[in-house]
């Protein structure tokens, strides 16, 4: 069974959402079977690389909010991800584009490393506060993943797989993806969201039955997802 998940590096959801889909994963009898691939989508592709803007002053523009507002919402996500064994720090937390961190997990699956860049790159942005956007950073963290450092360099100096994120962007708009994360079993049933751990195993008992119900139906409205460069809380 193959399943998909788009999904961005400065998403909370996304995160948490991995962490439920995995723990579904534990509870699946044919979990071996299983290839688990993320795709990129970027949820502000402009974004700047060093960006003075703090997570709270963006929230609180975009959505018409105080400052203490934000932090608010931000600090509910936080305890979701508790919940799922996760630390989120939002007060360092460092705004960047994650152009760089998406080309480097694709060129950690061609070695056989991208569910650890995946996970090392979520950890390093929301637990450790981490420059996901710098690539002396970036090579650091892949190496941490398993990657060797000096080809993690070399692929940050150039703009390979540059047309692969793209790819997956366009791709991603084209099966419906409005927000992140986005789950797809099999290009047959979607799942959109952060949702319970017991949805996920749901779906995956369904899709391994071959079940007739379009589970993308079933899901399609969420608030546990992100879009338009910041999430919904």
């Amino acid at each position: 069974m193959k399943i998909e998940v788009w999904s961005d590096f400065v998403c909370p959801f996304c995160y948490i959402g991995k962490r439920r889909l995995e723990k579904a994963l534990e509870q699946f009898e044919d979990r071996n079977e299983v290839e688990l691939i993320f795709r990129s989508y970027q949820l502000d592709p402009d974004a700047e690389r060093n960006s003075e803007d703090h997570l709270y002053d963006v929230l609180a523009k975009k959505y018409g909010m105080t400052r203490e507002k934000a932090k608010e919402m931000s600090d509910q996500v936080a305890m979701q991800a508790k919940e799922e064994g996760l630390v989120f720090n939002f007060d360092t937390s460092i705004r960047t584009n994650t152009a760089d961190a998406h080309r480097l997990a694709h060129f950690a699956y061609e070695q056989g490393k991208g569910l650890e860049v995946t996970e090392r790159l979520l950890k390093a942005y929301f637990t450790d506060s981490l420059h996901i956007g710098d690539r002396g950073t970036l090579s650091k963290l892949a190496a941490e993943a398993g990657v060797d450092k000096e080809e993690a360099e070399e692929l940050l100096s150039s703009d390979r797989f540059k047309d692969i994120v793209e790819k997956d962007q366009q791709e991603g708009m084209t099966l419906g993806v409005k927000g992140v994360p986005f789950f797809v079993f099999e290009r047959k049933y979607a799942v959109s969201g952060a949702q319970p751990t017991h949805v996920f195993l749901d779906v995956l008992q369904k899709v391994k039955e071959e079940a007739s119900v379009d589970i993308s139906t079933e899901q399609e409205v969420s608030d546990n997802d992100c879009s338009d460069g910041t999430c919904n809380v």
